[in-house]
């Protein structure tokens, strides 16, 4: 179902704002039962798709506490093209599932334009969703956001992670803060046992403390796909729950590891989270990014070019570690 009309959802204004992502590959986007897309015009030659699904967690009630819905979009298409680009894909289209207990007039179209905002940011268009009003289930201004992303990868080009070897480069990419992982800990940390409050400034953070939990997750997609038309990498790891070393084993063959040689800035708000909960250093390296929200494992003798194209979209690119035989 593409955005079925309901009780405070304008489907006119959600088909307008998802037109924004459209680019080429879109054939029938929101208005019907289902979205069409055309990969062809990418020029695979032998294309394989790559398709994952996720949410957002509870970042979520930060977004209904200040009553601020425009951003939570962006994590929800981060936490998914970021993972399906982990594999070499490009993210192709986007869809998603927003469960509500009263779609009040002009939230559903918040939520909306933040998805459309991170497509743009991805470089994959919002092909349709579903908004299921529940009552039941969710108390009013209550919501929980599902999204699926769709990417595509030529068979020869998918990256597993088999070509790594001991003395290759793992290079960290930056996190804009704790994305989209951990915020069961540190609503309890901050809000519960520090006595916090969302409004509250912090000198350390240079404005609120809601406005901090709320910046949006960092999408590497694009910039990804864009380096690796260039330099080819062996492994990448989304830093999602499990943290950096929690990740970077998923993509590793047996018999390796990951040590640390670099150092990396840690956004202030890891370490006010840490001392406010008296929380060890394991236990935060297992919940939280720590500064690092991708990363990806290249040759010795590629790390510094790959860094370079990243940097030239923006995002920092560190000498975090190198793989050794475990």
């Amino acid at each position: 179902m593409i955005y079925s009309k309901k009780p405070g959802v304008d489907v006119g204004k959600i088909a307008g704002l998802a037109s924004r992502s459209y680019g080429k590959g879109v054939v029938s986007g929101i208005g019907g039962f289902a979205g069409i897309f055309d990969p062809s015009v990418f020029g695979f030659k032998d294309m394989v798709l790559a398709a994952g699904a996720d949410g957002v967690g509870t970042k979520v009630k930060i977004a209904q506490a200040l009553d601020k819905h425009d951003t939570v979009g962006i994590d929800l298409v981060a936490m998914n093209a970021d993972d399906v680009v982990t594999c070499g894909a490009r993210p192709l289209f986007f869809l998603d599932y927003i469960a509500i207990g009263k779609a009040r007039p002009g939230i559903v179209e918040e939520i909306v334009k933040g998805i459309v905002d991170g497509c743009e940011m991805a470089g994959c268009a919002l092909l349709g969703g579903e908004t299921a009003t529940m009552p039941a289930i969710y108390d009013d201004g209550e919501y929980d956001l599902a999204g699926f992303c769709v990417g595509g990868v030529e068979r020869d080009g998918i990256i597993d992670g088999s070509e790594i070897v001991p003395g290759d480069v793992v290079l960290g990419l930056e996190s804009s803060g704790i994305h989209s992982n951990g915020y069961t800990t540190a609503r309890r940390v901050l809000l519960e046992e520090g006595k916090m409050k969302l409004g509250d400034y912090i000198a350390e953070l240079g404005r609120t403390l809601g406005e901090e939990l709320l910046e949006p997750t960092r999408i590497y997609a694009k910039a990804l796909v864009y380096a690796m038309a260039h330099v080819r990498p062996k492994g990448m790891a989304h830093v999602t729950e499990g943290g950096i070393m929690g990740n970077i084993r998923r993509v590793l063959p047996q018999g390796m590891s990951f040590v640390k040689t670099g150092k990396w800035p840690v956004p202030p708000i890891f370490d006010i989270i840490r001392k406010t909960g008296n929380l060890d250093d394991a236990e935060m390296d297992r919940v939280f990014n720590m500064g690092i929200g991708m990363v990806v494992i290249v040759d010795p003798a590629h790390a510094a070019e790959f860094a370079r194209l990243l940097k030239g979209h923006g995002i920092n690119a560190y000498h975090i570690g190198e793989v050794v035989k475990a």
